[in-house]
């Protein structure tokens, strides 16, 4: 009975402490979505279609943005080429000014000539710094000029916490950016001009150096790992210096989903392309786009009052593009067309005469407009002496 008895107390003691250890213990739940943890100092994950901001760690923080500058070196250079300025088969002449570049390099020499699309590989491949001047100055006349115009596009885009001093990245004073900045001017570039990829996702390759000296072959090899690694992986551009650290901004795109993800100051030069390939993890996980391109608008065309012609053709000129995290059903989103009754001559081509506006459970998400596909004069009395004479006739 005593056995029995101490037995029991134990058993009592052992329910107690087992009690108390299970009352002091940490539950963690599970969650389906992964929390983010970059250890860069800057970090930030944008759709290119909408510019949706999906993952933000001080993006708006001013650093040095080292060779990720170059981005809007290629968008001018791109800009010039759309605009006839330049085309890919243009000689450039190298200067001695570009030749001195140090910091990454091709080793341009001194009067040598590349074409521009040489060029272009060089800047997307190797991230060579002689090439990025000598281009500059082929463009603008000076590096100086090039940078005011640097400048201005970046204005022009929005980005509000940047400012340029050279074109290539070097670190200078007052030469700063962010990572929101840098994803505005990287979603222009790969938005506006996806051509860039066939220069940004070549591993490797080779140009050839003439000169006084002969011909020489020189090897480029990219600077962005993740051009080996990343499934959809398009660009874009790596960049590192002493004071600015491990900066990327990592493009991809997947079922028709471009993702922007910027790195800035990371420790180390694995953690940049760690990071960059989290976020767009995280953003083709998380995230899908809703597009229409209102191909379907029945084009009925529109009544015109005082017109040389009674009626206007319309079209959409924009795609519409929504941002949908999970959990959104994009077929719960409803779009409502609205014509204006009253159309009244003059009319030009791409007036507004119209909208589309689009919801989802009662929330309004954007709209685009219905314009005027061509022209139409205010009818003058002739035209109306014209019209009744015809009408009288028939």
């Amino acid at each position: 009975m005593k056995r029995f008895g101490t037995l029991l107390i134990s058993l009592l003691l052992s329910a107690v402490l087992l009690m108390n250890a299970m009352g002091s213990s940490k539950v963690y739940a599970q969650t389906n979505e992964p929390k983010l943890e970059i250890t860069s100092s800057s970090a930030v994950l944008i759709e290119g279609s909408t510019g949706s901001i999906i993952f933000e760690q001080n993006k708006d923080e001013k650093l040095k943005p080292a060779s990720i500058t170059k981005i809007m070196t290629l968008l001018l250079i791109f800009e010039a080429i759309d605009s006839g300025k330049i085309k890919l088969t243009d000689q450039v002449a190298v200067s001695e000014y570009a030749a001195s570049m140090g910091g990454s390099q091709v080793y341009l020499e001194p009067f040598e000539t590349q074409d521009v699309e040489t060029m272009i590989k060089c800047i997307s491949i190797s991230s060579a710094n002689d090439a990025s001047v000598a281009m500059a100055e082929f463009i603008a006349g000076s590096e100086a000029e090039f940078v005011v115009q640097m400048n201005a596009k970046a204005k022009e885009l929005g980005m509000l916490n940047t400012n340029f001093v050279n074109c290539c990245g070097l670190d200078v004073d007052n030469h700063y950016s962010t990572a929101y900045d840098v994803a505005l001017m990287s979603r222009e570039l790969i938005t506006k001009h996806p051509e860039i990829s066939n220069y940004s996702t070549v591993w490797m390759d080779t140009i050839v150096h003439t000169t006084r000296k002969g011909q020489s072959e020189f090897g480029l090899t990219n600077t962005n790992k993740l051009i080996k690694s990343y499934n959809g992986i398009t660009g874009l551009k790596t960049g590192s210096t002493s004071l600015a650290k491990y900066c990327l901004s990592a493009t991809a795109k997947r079922d028709s989903m471009d993702l922007i993800a910027v790195i800035m100051a990371a420790p180390e030069t694995k953690v940049r392309f760690h990071e960059a390939a989290r976020l767009l993890d995280y953003g083709f996980a998380n995230c899908s786009i809703f597009r229409d391109d209102n191909k379907d608008l029945a084009a009925t065309p529109l009544t015109v009052k005082k017109g040389v012609a009674n009626e206007v053709s319309y079209r959409v000129n924009d795609t519409f593009s929504y941002l949908c995290l999970k959990g959104t059903n994009p077929s719960d989103i409803t779009k409502k067309v609205t014509l204006n009754e009253d159309v009244t001559a003059p009319i030009l081509e791409n007036d507004k005469v119209g909208e589309i506006v689009y919801q989802l459970n009662g929330k309004t998400l954007g709209s685009v407009d219905i314009v005027a596909s061509e022209n139409v004069e205010k009818a003058k009395f002739g035209d109306y002496f014209k019209r009744a004479w015809l009408k009288l006739l028939l």
